[in-house]
């Protein structure tokens, strides 16, 4: 669903990092296997081929949930989805907002929701999960086996800790076996303005010497457009960056599987050189570097550039659509471009592993069966269904093909009644459990801007699994060090697009390299490259 924000998580890392071990520890201790054993025995009959939802018939349950996002809509059981929810697993939840500080407060009390959902996998929240939170594998052999059908092992995996077990589970966890299926999509890619390329005629956006050429064409056809734009460098994360490094197939380790300085790959910086060449030539806008995420989708609802490297057009789909929608002859389209020299293919990316947020049933829990059979009953294909598509006859129907369209009531107030539709139907929006294979169960599910990019992309998509959670950890001299050089390298990458020379981009790249040294960056990667080498061992498990 959503690209891993390198210096975001850093910064949601060192937040986290005011729970401290004590705090967990009072919110639960001993054996986590002790803990399950010692719940009550079901008051149902248990089964591995039937979910225990099903078999449950306990009436008036209750949950309180925790989730670490103050954007979360807290409504349960007013909408279609949530309502369906209730009347399925006879069940009420309070859903509780906040953000890492409340967070901390109730870790500091000892007093834990049922549920906690959290969004960093790398925290010390999520390391000590077994302080506090209870093994989901031994919770659903007692109260729900069919959990075992619907949790994917290699997610389970991924997420062990030191004792074997597995505590949280993630929403957008793709897995191998994801990536192999074409049901998941890469999400960036290098679009042009159609009317600009019927224009320019014939220009090669893959080598660094046409992509000059190319921006300068445009520049010269269309002298009120800015010829090349890019995302945002919010979080100094812009798609000039990973997102660039992709499309040119920059190696994520070494051959013996070390880590990798991808921003230092010499085909890279040649593609950096290039840019600065565009720039030279007033083909970058200086206002690109200094704009933020909601400009950035203006100018593209605008069709303000004539070329973007986009990062996310999941993300940018509604801007994409309403360009599209006013001016379709205009609409922007994937191409290839920004290729490697070294004829290396793209790998573009998606999520991995770690998924986005995180699942946990506490030791407080008071209902430990209802809390698992929530995890069951929203990773099971019936639960993913309801949240993508509503219900079967009413919103949707099922395809011969295996695919869902609307329903023709459902999809005019889609289309017109926004709110309604928002509001009323909760449609895609109940994500916690959320997994981008079923959308591609439904073409609709994306604005038709982006279909094409879809489509262009699916051949180059590629896990990126080994160099998952690889920085130092938090806290650690070699994590203030990183943050340091990640930062660093920000503001670098664009003074050398902005460079007056090839010299000047030369000096200053040469003056990077000295601050990773002054800045330890031999112990950082020799850090990585342990996690690296861990990650393989376990997806070798």
């Amino acid at each position: 669903m959503k690209s891993v924000n390198k210096a975001g998580k850093i910064v949601a890392a060192a937040v986290s990092a005011v729970l401290s071990l004590t705090a967990l520890a009072a919110c639960g201790s001993g054996d986590a296997q002790d803990a399950t054993a010692t719940l009550p025995d079901p008051s149902y009959k248990v089964s591995e081929s039937t979910p225990a939802w099903k078999a449950d018939t306990r009436k008036d349950n209750k949950l309180t949930w925790y989730v670490n996002a103050d954007w979360w809509n807290k409504s349960f059981g007013k909408d279609m989805i949530t309502a369906q929810i209730k009347k399925d697993l006879n069940l009420d939840i309070t859903f509780v907002t906040g953000d890492d500080t409340k967070l901390n407060t109730y870790f500091a009390s000892g007093k834990l929701p049922d549920i906690i959902t959290t969004f960093d996998s790398t925290s010390k929240v999520a390391q000590t999960a077994n302080q506090w939170a209870l093994p989901l594998e031994e919770l659903a052999k007692k109260y729900d086996p069919y959990f075992s059908k619907v949790a994917k092992k290699e997610t389970l995996d991924w997420y062990r800790l030191k004792d074997g077990k597995s505590y949280g589970y993630p929403s957008y966890s793709n897995t191998t076996a994801d990536y192999k299926s074409g049901m998941i999509h890469p999400t960036s890619a290098f679009i042009v303005r159609k009317d600009v390329l019927k224009a320019i005629g014939t220009q090669d956006f893959t080598t660094p010497e046409g992509f000059v050429k190319g921006m300068q064409a445009i520049k010269e056809k269309f002298p009120n457009l800015t010829p090349f734009g890019f995302n945002d460098f919010t979080d100094n994360n812009s798609s000039l960056e990973s997102t660039v490094q992709d499309m040119l197939g920059v190696p994520i380790t070494t051959k013996s599987n070390a880590f990798y300085d991808r921003d230092l790959d010499a085909d890279y910086i040649s593609w950096l050189d290039a840019f600065r060449q565009v720039h030279a030539a007033g083909n970058i806008s200086d206002d690109s570097f200094a704009d933020d995420a909601d400009t950035f989708k203006e100018k593209v609802s605008s069709g303000q550039y004539g070329a973007i490297m986009m990062q996310n057009f999941v993300s940018t789909g509604t801007q994409l659509q309403t360009f599209a929608s006013k001016s379709p002859d205009s609409a922007y389209e994937a191409v290839d471009g920004i290729q490697s020299t070294e004829g290396r293919k793209p790998t573009l990316s998606q999520s991995g592993l770690s998924g986005w947020s995180i699942n946990y049933i506490t030791k407080q829990t008071k209902n430990p069966s209802k809390a698992i059979q929530v995890f069951e009953y929203l990773l099971s294909d019936y639960g993913q269904m309801l949240t993508n598509f509503g219900v079967e006859g009413k919103t949707y129907t099922k395809n011969s093909d295996g695919t869902v369209s609307w329903t023709e009531q459902a999809n005019q107030i889609r289309l017109n009644e926004t709110e309604k539709w928002q509001k009323e139907y909760r449609m895609g929006e109940f994500v916690l459990f959320g997994h981008d294979r079923y959308k591609a169960l439904n073409k609709a599910s994306y604005v038709d801007a982006v279909w094409q990019m879809q489509d262009w992309g699916q051949q180059y998509l590629t896990p990126q699994f080994k160099i998952e959670n690889i920085a130092p950890d938090t806290g650690s001299a070699e994590a203030r060090s990183l943050s340091a050089i990640q930062t660093n390298w920000s503001t670098t990458m664009v003074s050398m697009i902005r460079a007056g020379s090839k010299s000047d981009f030369d000096g200053i790249l040469k003056q990077y390299k000295q601050f990773q040294k002054d800045n330890n960056i031999d112990q950082v990667n020799s850090i990585r490259s342990e996690k690296i080498k861990a990650n393989v061992k376990k997806l070798a498990e």
